[in-house]
């Protein structure tokens, strides 16, 4: 099955989460099952991204989307965390802070875009200014719904300038999110996860499908696919990432860039390096 056709939101379609299989599995039975070929992805992933750095003439922006306990951090630790962190790098967008506030709303996401050579991970993104402002009326309709062009304009003027933008909504159903809320008061280790937020936005459940299926009905283009991601299994989520971040990286033809020394003479130095000791050696 070709995954980046299978789960990519068609520019210009109209998404209805409730028609999508949250439990979609593909083939595989179990993440046992599936596992090889996570692992395979993961290194693929790494290789990828080592030639990306390297190559330094292109980037990529990874942007995850979902619903409270979708899993974004888990898709980052498994999946994205096969990449050298020397050239990749999270960031995390919270309520704007007084400074951000102050400026557009796009301002604080230029900042923590991805330079030739590196990945970037938005966890949440630019996107929140067009789902929670919209759910909770932050601002009026005739400011939020303008932003959708907006968006589109600057993921157009980031591929304009050689980044690749992937954008990814984690979806799960009610049933796994409320089963998911009952692991973090279960486990002592996942308490740190809990926060109030979770359960006041829990009401407003279909709001915010509402608000999702706009975004991503509106904002799936060419240079800035969307791609909705079954996500009830999280094992199934961080192989469809993988794989659809490896092959969209695979497809792009990078090339390490030629050396900037002569191989040849340098080849001689170190022999000459190595030769020098042996004789040195020999001679004590």
């Amino acid at each position: 099955m070709d995954y980046i056709s299978r789960f990519r939101v068609e520019p210009g379609s109209q998404v209805d989460l409730s028609k999508i299989d949250a439990s979609f599995k593909d083939h595989h039975e179990s993440h046992q099952h599936a596992l090889p070929e996570i692992d395979a992805y993961r290194q693929k992933l790494a290789d990828l991204q080592y030639l990306m750095y390297a190559e330094n003439k292109r980037s990529l922006l990874i942007c995850l989307q979902g619903r409270d306990a979708a899993g974004k951090d888990g898709t980052i630790k498994h999946v994205l965390g096969a990449m050298n962190p020397q050239g990749c790098k999270v960031a995390a967008f919270k309520v704007p802070t007084r400074e951000e506030a102050a400026h557009d709303f796009l301002w604080r996401y230029h900042r923590a875009t991805p330079a030739k050579g590196e990945v970037a991970i938005f966890n949440r993104s630019h996107y929140e200014d067009v789902l929670v402002v919209r759910v909770h009326n932050l601002v009026p309709q005739d400011v939020w719904s303008q932003r959708y062009a907006h968006i589109n304009h600057f993921e157009q003027q980031l591929a304009d300038s050689g980044t690749h933008i992937l954008k990814f909504y984690l979806h799960i159903d009610a049933n796994e999110q409320l089963a998911r809320f009952k692991q973090r008061i279960d486990d002592p280790a996942r308490h740190w996860k809990i926060s109030d937020s979770d359960y006041s936005e829990r009401p407003l459940w279909d709001e915010y499908t509402t608000a999702f299926e706009a975004a991503l009905s509106q904002c799936s283009t060419p240079h800035a696919p969307w791609f909705i991601i079954p996500s009830n299994h999280k094992w199934f989520r961080n192989l469809a990432i993988s794989r659809i971040v490896s092959e969209t990286l695979s497809a792009l033809d990078m090339k390490f860039p030629a050396p900037t020394v002569d191989i040849n003479e340098i080849r001689q130095k170190y022999h000459q390096i190595v030769n020098q000791g042996h004789q040195e050696s020999s001679s004590s």
